[in-house]
């Protein structure tokens, strides 16, 4: 059986590291800018393992995480409580909830092409209420061609992850090679290059409208030729 590279426990070793605080201090700058009432309806769309939910239910607010990885809801629902709550299902699949915010944190969008990109971007707006924001961090399309690393070796707990990076027909590529246990396992992610563009014209279809535009954690303002991230933050049928 073919292993799928995000329920595996490589997946997270490789990045364990990602930066916790840097995270936290992501999520406290948004929500200052935001100013939603505490015990607003929030969607971890994406959610992993749960992270980014357990810190946003702690702020005081019901979060319903959602992901499409088994094992990643498995691990999340063991912090469930009256506040947070977890499912398994795909970005593209309603809800049949209604949510003040939607989150989509670090990437977790453009896996697959524009069609699965529109669907999912009709499926938050249909949950979002009115008025409600969806907040998305993605990738600068710019900075990434501009300073991909093609070949790289990480070595975390005796083992040598190889990483070969791409871009191949707008997308990034990222290969990840590696041998455990005297098994060698080769895997790969991939992610589209959208722009600023990109976003407009999927929100402009489905009643999303842009407010603020971020270029990283701090919320700095944001620079294409500059900024390593492309932060959007929308509202639904704005008055």
């Amino acid at each position: 059986m073919k292993l799928n590279w995000f329920d595996t426990p490589y997946y997270k070793l490789l990045y364990k590291n990602r930066n916790e605080k840097e995270a936290r201090l992501f999520i406290d700058n948004i929500l200052k800018k935001i100013n939603i009432r505490p015990n607003s309806k929030i969607l971890d769309l994406a959610c992993g393992t749960g992270r980014h939910s357990i810190y946003l239910s702690k702020k005081g607010f019901d979060v319903v995480g959602i992901d499409q990885s088994k094992k990643n809801i498995k691990t999340a629902k063991e912090n469930e409580n009256r506040k947070l709550i977890f499912f398994q299902q795909e970005m593209t699949k309603d809800i049949n909830m209604e949510f003040d915010v939607i989150f989509n944190f670090f990437t977790s969008f453009g896996y697959v092409d524009h069609k699965y990109n529109y669907d999912t971007i009709e499926n938050i707006s249909k949950n979002l209420k009115k008025g409600g924001l969806f907040i998305i961090d993605f990738l600068n399309q710019k900075i990434v061609r501009k300073n991909i690393v093609e070949y790289e070796e990480k070595n975390i707990e005796n083992i040598s992850f190889n990483i070969h990076r791409y871009i191949e027909n707008n997308y990034i590529f990222k290969e990840i090679s590696f041998e455990h246990n005297e098994t060698k396992y080769n895997f790969k992610e991939k992610v589209m290059l959208l722009d600023l563009k990109d976003f407009e014209n999927y929100f402009k279809k489905n009643n999303l409208k842009i407010s603020d535009i971020y270029g990283d954690y701090k919320l700095s303002s944001f620079d294409i030729n500059k900024s390593p991230r492309l932060i959007l933050i929308s509202k639904k049928n704005p008055a």
